[in-house]
């Protein structure tokens, strides 16, 4: 496998949960062809509730997501992207289908490989 992508979402289906708030990741593995495929579900604890923040949560949250190239959610703070950042994970904000955001980074992430040649 290529990378892991972590994806919030309700469902499955659609990237509809806040980094700080959402209870589980679908995480979906790339293949160097660029075919996806689901991989398992990670539960984690809401780090944000009610404007107050758990630090404790968030750090095992991101040591959750740790092996993971990229996480997909609707929103994010600039504190979960910075310590996503540190670990290698890139975050990106996007309300949309996991498959066609998907779509989107696989092709993202093939025209950096191109440009870094």
């Amino acid at each position: 496998m290529s990378y892991k992508i972590a994806v919030a979402s309700t469902d499955g289906k659609v990237i509809n949960q806040h980094f700080g708030r959402t209870e589980k990741f679908y995480i979906i593995g790339v293949e160097d062809s660029g075919e996806y495929h689901y991989l398992e579900t990670r539960e984690t604890l809401a780090a944000c509730q009610g404007g107050s923040h758990d630090e404790d949560a968030l750090a095992r949250n991101v040591e959750l997501l740790s092996d993971c190239k990229y996480v997909l959610v609707s929103q994010i703070g600039p504190g979960a992207e910075y310590a996503l950042s540190k670990r290698g994970v890139t975050a990106f904000a996007i309300a949309h289908y996991v498959d066609e955001a998907v779509k989107k980074l696989i092709h993202y992430q093939s025209e950096m490989k191109l440009n870094q040649k």
